[in-house]
């Protein structure tokens, strides 16, 4: 029933890792890791989303901006709008949505 898991922490940093941590009807979190100077392509998300950073720095890029999020930062964007991140080291963060 309850349980505790290290997925996070295992997740290694080679280029761009993606693991689904949950999903239910109403919520998914993702745990992404990118390896120092991967790059996530662009992409939309289907809902609105919320990104929790957790270690290290990226660059997430938006209609012509770019937000430079470090550690223990949290970055809101829509649904349905193209990004891409750049990691500057290796990064670890979620993706709530």
């Amino acid at each position: 029933m309850y349980t505790v898991k290290d997925t996070i922490k295992n997740q290694e940093f080679n280029k761009v890792k993606i693991e689904k941590l949950t999903k239910t009807d109403t919520l998914e979190i993702l745990g992404i890791s990118l390896e120092k100077d991967a790059t996530f392509p662009e992409h939309t998300s289907p809902t609105d989303a919320q990104l929790v950073m957790l270690e290290g720095n990226i660059d997430f890029h938006i209609q012509g901006r770019t937000f430079h999020i470090t550690e223990q930062q949290h970055f809101s964007f829509p649904k349905e709008i193209p990004h891409w991140v750049k990691a500057n080291e290796n990064s670890k963060f979620l993706i709530i949505r």
